[in-house]
């Protein structure tokens, strides 16, 4: 069989889906469009930065020439300034699914985003309505206690939330919070309670795991690539077109550092060091969260070597139920 054909796996009841979780930069993206080309199937970001128009470049969105090669589902679809709960991820990520199974098409998921994952999975439990009130006095309180106070206040009420959220991402630090003020629970006990699980689907859960010096060393390249690819001139389109200096997206790794280097607060190779240190910690998280996800199979590479790629292949050829045959991987 020509290894470019397309093998359209069965629409059975339960309806296969491919799950692919790693760090940042572990090519989950050109695996995942690999797949989706390979099975006849489309891609569905899992992603809570790259839901944001306008901000490309700092969240290795796929380009226009990689979507161009198969569709992608929960790309682009916020303005910056728009609030997006990961029980909005949820209801977005049903009704693309309900739609991919409409055409039997293969849902192939890349994940960068643990909880979104997990609430699509299993399901999210009825967390408390939103205090600006509280919110604004929590930030507050930040903006005049010591760095980290808002971490340490929540290892206090929620160690398990502190642990898997980090020190500088303030949304989820006040969120945390304001979910033990107004429920009287951690998110972590809500999660567990009332949740209603996926139906209808069989994940299929790859896991990405290049080895860590090899990681931390694309994490650094790919840093100085974005910076040379229009990281700094995409920032200063933003800031020109008046978005506002408060909204989520600046705080995302890289966004932040990138506006303090515009604003002369600093230097490029500072601001790229001190990017390419926070995205090493963020991996470690991310790797931290996802090896505790159940079911995973786990492959020892880059998504986008042909050797892996390879390996995967045979790997969702037998888990489709299909005759190895014996495709040569590649990535765009």
């Amino acid at each position: 069989m020509d290894e470019n054909s397309i093998v359209s796996p069965p629409a059975p009841a339960s309806m296969p889906l491919v799950v692919i979780v790693g760090a940042t930069a572990s090519g989950k993206s050109a695996l995942g469009i690999l797949l989706a080309q390979r099975f006849g199937g489309e891609v569905v970001s899992c992603d809570s930065t790259q839901v944001y128009r306008g901000f490309d470049v700092g969240t290795a969105k796929p380009t226009p020439k990689e979507r161009a090669i198969v569709p992608h589902h929960l790309l682009d679809i916020l303005e910056p300034h728009e609030v997006f709960t990961a029980g909005d991820y949820r209801r977005r990520a049903l009704e693309v699914l309900s739609d991919l199974r409409s055409r039997s098409r293969l849902p192939v998921l890349t994940v960068g985003t643990g909880l979104y994952l997990r609430a699509l999975l299993e399901g999210l439990a009825d967390a408390p309505l939103r205090s600006e009130e509280l919110r604004a006095r929590l930030r507050a309180r930040a903006e005049r206690r010591a760095p980290g106070h808002l971490h340490r206040l929540l290892a206090k009420m929620d160690p398990e939330s502190a642990a898997r959220i980090g020190p500088r991402d303030t949304s989820k630090l006040v969120r945390a919070i304001e979910v033990c003020v107004l429920a009287g629970k951690t998110i972590t006990e809500l999660h567990k309670a009332g949740r209603h699980r996926l139906e209808g689907f069989r994940p299929i859960k790859i896991g990405l795991m290049p080895a860590r010096a090899d990681l931390y060393e694309r994490i650094e390249q790919r840093t100085v690539e974005m910076m040379d690819h229009g990281w700094p001139k995409e920032v200063r389109a933003l800031i020109a077109r008046g978005t506002p200096a408060d909204a989520k997206p600046f705080s995302f790794i890289g966004y932040r550092e990138v506006r303090a280097h515009l604003e002369g607060k600093l230097d490029l190779p500072n601001a790229a060091k001190a990017i390419q240190q926070a995205t090493r910690r963020y991996a470690k998280r991310q790797l931290t969260w996802f090896r505790k996800e159940s079911d995973v199979r786990w492959f020892e590479g880059f998504g986008d070597d042909p050797a892996m790629s390879r390996e995967v292949l045979s790997h969702i050829e037998k888990e489709l139920g299909l005759a190895s045959t014996g495709a040569a991987g590649g990535s765009s």
